[in-house]
């Protein structure tokens, strides 16, 4: 025999999902002689319905044959309200009052249930209903409880996890926890405990999936009388966040179907029909016209639909637009679908595709508005992410519940069999999301670097990424594509990336991320805010971008200078922990009112090896015919925020003053032809993006480097630099003077001091002791800051940021600090 010993009918009111009771929908619409029909068309040798707290949905079909009633009971435990679901077989009326009447506490119910031998089951065992279970309530439910569910509305790790602690379970186990708990279990009940399976389903969608089988057993007697026996075997499948997720999408449709009568519209809309195949349970006998008819009757309201300003007829357009372009869905419309594993799958593509749309449309006029800094037209643009955050809730619901789950099954299955490490002990593993990775500049080199060093290392971090025109995974990189692509007008090869967040939610729940980082603001920064938010992870942020700064660099406008600052500090204060390059950078966020105790001043390092004196080797003689003059070199990018204009005034005060100097510009930017104009006819070379060994190349060729930035927080190139062997010139503003000696290693000078630019080049340039002195220092205090020891002191902040629960400021060295320590000595 086998039985469906979870299912719910109608009669089951109150959903356990926000999204449900926001729409004041009940959590179920199956009728119960369709539930029955259903089981007895799919082979089930008897039918009962656990419907919670109430036996009506049976007592309505309790006189066809092979039905029992019984009911899935509510009860808490008394100390901390925990509730609990206990599944009873078998019973009359009379027993569901007194179950009723007594059902509040759980010792009482158990109590009540064992002395009168009724047949129960402990219910989805591993799943906090009201978010309160613990690992010392579950070892409770193994002195309370004899028979327990594999539940097929919950992940199979869940269900596997149970299967893998009953075995295991001892009897000094039992022992162990009835004296920890004062619990004493009833007579009969010890360490062997039994499995049942049920489907646990709400929506028609999934009656069947789970369910136990009984071997030579002859009526529902028996069959129950097995219960918990050797004789009694689970069967089936657990679920996913994604058939959670369907089958909210189905009662709700359901819910509006009986209000509203949809199914009339069935064969004259495409929409409508596909959403009736999908989220309505089988509708055996029902009159379908050929798709292309109905297809035929829908195309008139495309024209209308495409044009829409409204967030809802825009889903339409794009719903039937992709219904209509995919054959498999066409077929599943026409003939229905075989596989409930599959429709999972595929009405998850169909959303995804939805939201990716529409998410892209109204991300490019949301852009377009603020590129016009036409900022209140966006507030017109609300109700479309209202309705997109409506659409997308069933998976933000689904994800959470299961990664919540999944954390709390862990830690018990670590208390009984030992062999995985406790919640909050795990190895860390972090997803770190940037949109710079595969951009030219030190903050992607760093990363790289970074990537390549874990792989080496051990270290699980991989890299969350959004780009158009990269492979979508490549080791420990996996690179999303784009919904949209924006380009900024005052920076055109700087784009923002609009990421696939529904790709992204379900790749880092299924690959057991357990910490992130965000090193963006941007888009794909708020997806990993998100994520973060929806499955509870712990949540840290580098700051290493001005971009308000930036902002008022690039257009000179205040106000969107003050916006980007409300939105930047915003999105940094969601942090557990900030990563700032440089104490003055987090002095900067501390004034804006950031917490402190958030910051952490992160150790940067450089690569000592590539970057190298030894590289010097006639690079700018062979390559571009400079003999022996001096060469002031500039990598980065070519841009106002990063002080060109005064980089070009500046050196012409120089180019006048001495006839041996040459200005090298490594890069690119939207001031390029700009610069090149400006300093046409002076001693000047511009080589474009250099990378790997041309890069080291160039550094290490060159006599003198300068940095004219205000903006930067940290300047990774001022490193490279210096372990290249030059001395530096750098401005009092920002990160980049933290990374130097000052007077040892380099020189600081008053930023946007055209004056104190000039002086600092000419007086390094006229003396050339000064300058070799300078040169070994500033190679000596390079070495002191390698990238293999800066990696791993920065991994281990991670580890402690996401353990600490005291205070938790990490102060790391300036240069300063190291020089006066010794770190330059010998």
């Amino acid at each position: 025999m086998k039985i469906d010993l979870h299912v719910h009918s109608k009669f089951s009111k109150r959903p356990s999902q926000w999204i449900l009771q926001k729409i004041g929908c009940p959590e179920s619409f199956t009728d119960p002689l369709y539930l029955y029909g259903v089981m007895k068309k799919r082979g089930f040798s008897a039918i009962t319905m656990t419907d919670h707290n109430t036996i009506d949905g049976c007592l309505e079909i309790a006189h066809l044959p092979g039905v029992f009633i019984s009911e899935e009971v509510t009860t808490y435990f008394p100390e901390d309200r925990c509730k609990v679901h206990v599944l009873v077989y078998d019973i009359d009326d009379s027993i569901h009052q007194d179950i009723q009447k007594i059902r509040e506490n759980i010792f009482d119910l158990t109590a009540y249930l064992n002395r009168h031998q009724i047949v129960h089951a402990l219910a989805h065992p591993l799943y906090s209903i009201n978010e309160k279970l613990t690992l010392d309530h579950f070892e409770k439910f193994l002195l309370l409880f004899q028979t327990f569910e594999l539940n097929g509305a919950r992940e199979d790790v869940q269900n596997q996890i149970i299967r893998a602690i009953v075995k295991k379970l001892t009897p000094r186990d039992i022992e162990e926890m009835i004296e920890k708990h004062g619990i004493e279990p009833k007579p009969g009940l010890d360490w062997r405990k039994g499995l049942i399976g049920g489907s646990d389903d709400h929506s028609a969608l999934n009656m069947g999936r789970s369910y136990t089988e009984v071997e030579e057993a002859k009526n529902i007697k028996e069959f129950l009388g097995a219960l918990g026996t050797e004789r009694c075997r689970p069967k089936g499948r657990g679920a996913s966040p994604l058939t959670l997720s369907h089958n909210i999408y189905g009662i709700a449709y359901q819910y509006f179907n009986g209000r509203f009568h949809l199914d009339k519209y069935t064969n004259k809309d495409v929409l409508i029909r596909f959403l009736d195949r999908f989220l309505q349970p089988e509708q055996g006998g029902r009159s379908w016209f050929p798709l292309k008819y109905t297809s035929l009757l829908t195309q008139r309201r495309h024209q209308r639909l495409a044009h829409s300003g409204n967030v809802q007829d825009v889903i339409r357009h794009e719903g039937e637009r992709i219904i209509m372009g995919n054959p498999d869905l066409s077929a599943i419309i026409e003939n229905g679908y075989h596989d409930q594993g599959d429709c999972d799958e595929q009405w998850f593509k169909f959303v995804n595709q939805v939201c990716n749309k529409v998410l892209g449309r109204f991300g490019e006029e949301i852009f377009r508005s603020l590129s016009g800094l036409n900022v209140f037209s966006v507030f017109s643009f609300i109700g479309a992410a209202g309705s997109l955050y409506t659409l997308m809730a069933p998976y933000f619901v689904s994800f959470g519940l299961f990664a919540r789950d999944r954390r709390l099954a862990n830690q018990i299955l670590w208390r009984f069999t030992k062999n995985h490490a406790p919640t909050g002990k795990t190895p860390i593993k972090i997803a770190h999301f940037t949109d710079t990775y595969y951009e030219v500049n030190g903050v992607a080199r760093t990363l790289r670097q970074q990537v390549e060093l874990a792989t080496q290392m051990g270290k699980n971090l991989t890299i969350i990424t959004c780009d158009a025109h990269q492979p979508e995974h490549m080791g420990r990189v996996y690179n999303f594509k784009p919904i949209d692509v924006f380009e900024l007008p005052e920076y055109p090869e700087q784009k923002l990336f609009l990421p696939p967040f529904l790709e992204i939610l379900r790749h880092v729940y299924e690959n057991e991320y357990n910490y992130i980082h965000a090193a963006t603001p941007g888009p794909i920064g708020l997806a990993a805010l998100a994520v973060a938010r929806i499955l509870k992870l712990p949540i840290s942020g580098t700051y290493h971008t001005a971009l308000p700064q930036y902002a008022a660099r690039l257009t000179g406008d205040e106000g969107l200078e003050q916006l980007l600052w409300r939105y930047t500090l915003w999105f940094y204060d969601q942090m557990q922990g900030i990563y700032v390059p440089s104490q003055d950078t987090g002095q900067e966020l501390i004034s804006k009112g950031i917490n402190a105790e958030k910051i952490f001043v992160y150790p940067r390092g450089v690569d000592s090896e590539i970057f190298n004196p030894k590289q010097r080797n006639g690079f700018y003689l062979r390559r571009y015919d400079l003999g022996e003059v001096t060469k002031l070199l500039y990598v980065g990018r070519i841009s106002k925020e990063k002080n060109m204009p005064l980089l070009a005034r500046a050196f012409k005060e120089i180019a006048a003053c001495s006839n041996n100097v040459h200005l090298i510009l490594v890069g690119d930017g939207p001031y390029l032809e700009t610069m090149k104009s400006e300093l046409a006819g002076y001693p000047c070379t511009f080589t474009g993006y250099l990378h790997g060994q041309e890069l080291s190349e160039a550094y290490a060729s060159a006599d003198i480097f300068v940095f004219p930035s205000t903006t930067d927080t940290f300047g990774n190139v001022i490193l490279e630099a210096q372990a290249s062997g030059l001395p530096v010139i750098v401005t009092d503003a920002g990160g980049p003077r933290e990374n130097i000696i000052a007077g040892q290693t380099g020189l600081i000078i008053p930023g946007d001091d055209e004056k104190s630019l000039v002086a600092s080049v000419l007086a390094l340039v006229e003396n050339p002791e000064d300058w070799a002195r300078m040169s070994q220092a500033a190679r000596r205090y390079a070495e002191s800051r390698s990238f293999e020891k800066a990696f791993l002191e920065h991994w281990k902040m991670y580890s402690r940021e996401r353990d600490m629960t005291g205070s938790r400021t990490v102060k790391f060295p300036t240069g300063n600090d190291l020089f006066d320590a010794g770190g330059l000595g010998g």
